[in-house]
């Protein structure tokens, strides 16, 4: 249940950027589909951070393609 709550309040943030998890949408580049520099990408990745209280490795966040991957590594 705690996963749970964390993943719908990481959802709320990526509906905040324009960003929807539907279907295959999730696993949508980050760079390519949804136009985001690199600035925005990391500060998705803050907020989400501070929302799911858990932290990544800067080489992992710089890496990051996908909102799948973002939520992969933030839950686990």
């Amino acid at each position: 249940m705690k996963n749970f709550n964390k993943l719908k309040r990481m959802t709320h943030v990526f509906h905040q950027y324009g960003i929807y998890l539907t279907g295959k949408k999730r696993f949508d580049d980050l760079y390519e589909v949804h136009k985001m520099d690199q600035i925005f990408v990391m500060g998705l990745i803050y907020e989400l951070e501070i929302v799911s209280r858990n932290h990544m490795k800067d080489e992992d966040a710089y890496r990051i393609k996908a909102p799948a991957q973002i939520i992969e590594l933030l839950i686990a």
